[in-house]
């Protein structure tokens, strides 16, 4: 593996052994860490979307692993002149940058950029468009496996909210049926709901309400309601979409008791998730951001070689 686009590319093999040298990094990914395999590599973070948790736990596992961190910043860049992103790319190759972390708006920049870049050079995608967030699902099976241990086929996921605009979803739903999740639920107002014909959706069943989607469920997976990519009128109001598919705790009492609740942030707190949820004892939503480093030092260590 070259590139880490999304994750359809990987084999469960492939998966599991991210999953592996993520759990053993961990102790580093929290601290000062004498593992430093990366030193004398660069890392360029190029992100053209906002972003905090991401980029900031990029680089945080960049800097552990011995790298230096270069964050491209889009606003004050050469991109504002005119300046194509592939030669951009190659101008940092041209200075010593061999791993490129991109996020960006278009689902295909990622990917025309791992065309474009040098032999020695890796491109890993940190969420493009609709499309995947490779990372956050890795990320997130980390943190299932942690907490539901090495079995995914006995699970049952619910994924809930904006699946239409959202990438991690994607992601989920592909990490997910490659581990071996057979009952993968899907819910959302039928606005946010994705094209029947994703194959990345094809195992899943889609669910008319959130009531169902938790019923006896291990694991629930609640998605932002991503505004700044749909068009007006997809939801009514605020107000009645938390009424209809937000996370209460009452309605988080019909999924099994030592359920867990997953949340990629940022959160919309009494949107899709209330706060006695988000800050409860099933949330594993700030497991999740701590895994999020070990999980990108898994991804650069391997595709330096390491």
């Amino acid at each position: 593996m070259r590139h880490l686009l999304s994750l359809e590319q990987l084999t469960r093999d492939e998966i599991l052994r991210l999953l592996d040298t993520a759990q053993a990094l961990r102790p580093q990914a929290l601290g000062r860490s004498a593992h430093r395999p990366l030193r004398g590599l660069t890392v360029a973070n190029l992100f053209f979307e906002p972003s905090t948790r991401t980029r900031a736990s990029f680089q945080l596992a960049a800097e552990r692993l011995g790298a230096d961190v270069l964050n491209f910043e889009a606003e004050s860049s050469s991109t504002r002149k005119g300046e194509t992103l592939t030669d951009t790319l190659r101008n940092l190759e041209a200075m010593g940058a061999s791993l490129f972390v991109v996020r960006h708006a278009h689902s295909s920049v990622p990917a025309s950029l791992a065309a474009a870049a040098l032999p020695g050079s890796s491109v890993i995608s940190a969420g493009d468009g609709r499309h995947s967030h490779p990372t956050q699902g890795l990320l997130d099976m980390l943190t299932i496996r942690q907490r539901k241990g090495e079995d995914f086929s006995r699970l049952s996921v619910a994924i809930v909210g904006d699946i239409r605009h959202s990438r991690v979803a994607r992601s989920d739903a592909q990490a997910l049926r490659t581990l071996g999740v057979k009952d993968l639920r899907l819910a959302a107002p039928a606005t946010l709901l994705p094209d029947p014909d994703e194959p990345c959706f094809a195992a899943a069943q889609v669910v008319d309400s959130l009531d169902a989607a938790l019923q006896g469920c291990d694991v629930v997976m609640s998605l932002r309601l991503q505004r700044e990519r749909m068009d007006e009128g997809l939801v009514a109001s605020l107000e009645e979409y938390y009424r209809d598919w937000g996370l209460s705790p009452e309605r988080l009492t019909l999924a099994r008791p030592d359920a867990i609740v997953m949340h990629p942030g940022p959160m919309n707190r009494g949107v899709e998730i209330a706060d006695a949820v988000a800050d409860g004892p099933q949330s594993v939503i700030l497991e999740q951001v701590s895994n999020g480093v070990a999980a990108r030092m898994a991804v650069l260590e391997h595709l330096a070689g390491g």
